[in-house]
C-alpha cells in the first residue's frame, strides 16, 4: 500500500473511532427509574411462574401441559439470572413482593390459587395451571410493553423478548384451554384482549 493509501485508511479509522466514541453508552439506570422497577417486578413475576411450573410438573400427566410448564420454567429461570445480575451491577435491591392490588394488576396468582395446584385432582390442577398462567402472562405483557422503547438497551431487549415469548405462550395456553372447553380467567385490568 502506498503512503497516500495508508493515510486514507488511517483517516477512515479515525472517523470510525470517533463515531464509536460518540455512540451513547448505556448508563446505569437510577434506583427509582422505570427500568429498575420493571426488572425488580419482573423478577418477582418470573419467580411465581417458575413456582407454578414446578408445582404442576409434580402432578401433570398431559404431555402438552408438561412441555409448556418445562419451557416456562427453564426460560424464566434463565431470564431471572440475567435480571439478578443487572440489579447487582446497578447496585439495586431485588424486588419486594407486591401488595394485593398491584399483584392483581400484574396477573399474579393468590396464595390460595397456588395451593390449589397441589390439592386439586390431576386434570383440574392442569386446567388451573393453564388458566393461572394465561392471566399471569397477560400481566407480564402489561408490564413489558411500556419498556420496549426504553433507552436502556438491556431492559428494552428484555421487554421485547418477554412480549414476544409470552405472547406466543398466551396463544398456546388459550388453545389448550379451548381444547378442554374451559373459559380463561378474567384478564388483568388494562388488558385489551385474551
Amino acid at each position: 500500500m502506498n503512503r497516500r493509501g495508508a493515510l486514507v485508511v488511517l483517516a477512515a479509522l479515525g472517523v470510525g473511532g470517533a463515531l464509536l466514541l460518540a455512540q451513547p453508552r448505556p448508563v446505569t439506570p437510577a434506583p427509582d427509574s422505570p427500568e429498575v422497577r420493571f426488572v425488580q417486578d419482573m423478577r418477582v413475576h418470573h419467580d411465581q411462574a417458575v413456582t407454578m411450573s414446578v408445582l404442576v410438573l409434580k402432578v401433570a400427566r398431559d404431555r402438552s401441559v408438561r412441555s409448556l410448564a418445562l419451557d416456562i420454567q427453564l426460560g424464566q429461570e434463565e431470564q431471572n439470572r440475567q435480571m439478578a445480575a443487572w440489579l447487582r451491577r446497578w447496585n439495586a435491591p431485588d424486588g419486594a413482593p407486591p401488595g394485593a392490588m398491584q399483584a392483581g394488576m400484574m396477573g399474579l396468582a393468590t396464595p390460595a390459587e397456588l395451593l390449589s395446584l397441589k390439592t386439586l385432582p390431576v386434570r383440574e390442577a392442569e386446567t388451573q395451571f393453564l388458566r393461572l398462567m394465561l392471566r399471569h402472562h397477560q400481566g407480564a405483557l402489561l408490564m413489558a410493553r411500556p419498556l420496549t422503547g426504553s433507552p436502556q438497551p438491556l431492559v428494552a431487549g428484555l421487554a421485547r423478548q418477554v412480549t414476544a415469548a409470552q405472547g406466543g405462550e398466551i396463544r398456546t395456553l388459550g388453545s389448550l384451554l379451548r381444547a378442554r372447553g374451559v373459559t380463561p380467567l378474567p384478564a388483568p385490568a388494562g388488558m385489551s384482549h385474551h
